[in-house]
């Protein structure tokens, strides 16, 4: 006579296990796949930069408008950024917006919150938003002060079980905006790795920008898009968009993308400028790991006569990962004849892309999937060619600090690191 095995019987402790494990499967997948197709088909070459047609397709294509009447001022290093910053903010009458992906402890963080602080007593309206993965070595006697003072400070995806499927879009944008009349955003931090004059490995080398005019106002925009999501408050009225005159010549637009509304856009408008370049694509890149995509519009822009100049990290770096991934995808780049140089005195943080002496795109985006699919990101993009020839001189001496890679030192490079590259391949969709 046969016998049936052991029935297995469903418990309730089986079926919550079994929900729980699904759960975390679903959400681990909403959290690791962008929700938005990906472009995936190349751009064909219409027009160059020099067109009247490229600044159409970046202003009303992608949008938004391009303003003129701006005056950007470009800082370097922290000696030149923080106390621009900190003066706007002690100086600020009406408004404060802050946006922000790092803020540490530190010496720099104080002097931030000190001066939020007191704003927000004298009867100021501050408003600070910080990532909340970027923001987690901050001391909470910040936090404490300015709420006490009256800041009003909120996370960026902070963990709720309405937005779990959310927790890997992270915002990396680096705004503030000061009574609606001055900006500034570029690759900077609160945390003491910038302050300093990039002087040794302990204080980084990066870019901020002063913005004036017309261009602030889409600037604030963008913060309150965020502000918005996070708090579903609508932030309006003469003390965040005054009437802002005209102060300079340049054309500007402050360019922003978000996995949840339009992810892609970002990616889009380097492509765009990629392919329409004619002469030279300079880009000051902390994280580079293009897609194959990116990597072919690249080697188009080589094939046509473009230089292609690039400086990134070299022996100091904040992500080994990164590094390892970034190195992967440069073969094909050098032997078509690109330029690769690795920054030597510290890391090098700068976010930074200047084509043919005409665009020049700077902010928060680096050359990655994460920023191009994942995180919340701000870039402005400064249409002028006396600022965009001064960026280039800004670029040509960070090239002096450096180190080129030939060819045939990519060939050359030891085995573990080559082991080292093939691993990071795995995560490429996440860096």
């Amino acid at each position: 006579m046969l016998h049936a095995g052991p029935r297995r019987l469903s418990t309730p402790l089986t079926i919550f296990l079994t929900a729980l494990v699904t759960g975390v499967l679903v959400l681990l997948a909403l959290n690791f796949t962008a929700g938005e197709k990906k472009v995936q088909h190349e751009l064909p070459r219409l027009y160059n930069t020099a067109s009247p047609q490229f600044e159409r397709a970046l202003g009303s294509l992608l949008g938004p408008g391009i303003v003129g009447g701006n005056e950007v001022t470009e800082l370097l290093n922290g000696d030149q950024i923080f106390p621009p910053m900190l003066a706007a903010i002690k100086a600020a009458q009406k408004s404060v917006t802050f946006e922000t992906y790092i803020y540490w402890s530190g010496d720099i963080g104080k002097q931030f919150a000190d001066a939020l602080s007191e704003r927000a007593q004298a009867g100021v309206k501050v408003h600070v938003l910080l990532d909340w993965v970027g923001s987690a070595k901050m001391e909470d006697s910040y936090l404490a002060e300015m709420e006490q003072a009256g800041v009003q400070i909120k996370k960026f995806h902070e963990p709720h079980w309405y937005n779990l499927a959310r927790l890997n879009n992270r915002t990396h944008r680096k705004l503030l905006v000061v009574d609606g009349q001055v900006g500034f955003t570029g690759g900077v931090g609160i945390a003491p790795e910038w302050t300093g004059n990039a002087q040794n490995p302990d204080h980084w080398r990066d870019s901020h920008y002063l913005v004036r005019g017309p261009a602030v106002a889409q600037m604030q925009a963008t913060f309150l898009d965020n502000w918005l999501k996070v708090t579903g408050k609508v932030l309006h009225g003469d003390a965040y968009f005054p009437p802002i005159a005209p102060v300079g010549t340049q054309k500007a637009q402050m360019f922003s993308s978000s996995p949840s509304s339009g992810s892609e856009s970002m990616q889009l408008m380097y492509h765009l400028a990629i392919t329409a370049a004619e002469r030279s694509i300079d880009l000051s890149v902390a994280y580079f790991v293009p897609d194959e995509l990116t990597q072919n519009l690249l080697m188009d822009a080589l094939k046509r006569g473009v230089r292609v100049r690039l400086v990134t990290p070299g022996e100091h770096t904040d992500t080994e990962t990164v590094k390892a991934a970034s190195r992967a995808t440069w073969g094909d780049l050098l032997q078509a004849g690109a330029e690769i140089y690795e920054y030597r005195p510290t890391m090098y943080h700068c976010k930074v892309m200047i084509v043919d002496q005409l665009l020049v795109s700077v902010g928060s985006t680096n050359f990655d999937n994460r920023s191009f699919r994942l995180n919340d990101e701000a870039n402005l993009n400064v249409y002028d060619a006396k600022f965009a020839q001064r960026q280039t001189l800004v670029f040509e001496d960070d090239i002096k600090r450096s180190r080129r890679v030939t060819h045939a030192d990519w060939l050359e490079r030891p085995l573990r690191e080559k082991l080292h590259e093939k691993m990071t391949g795995l995560l490429r969709s996440q860096l």
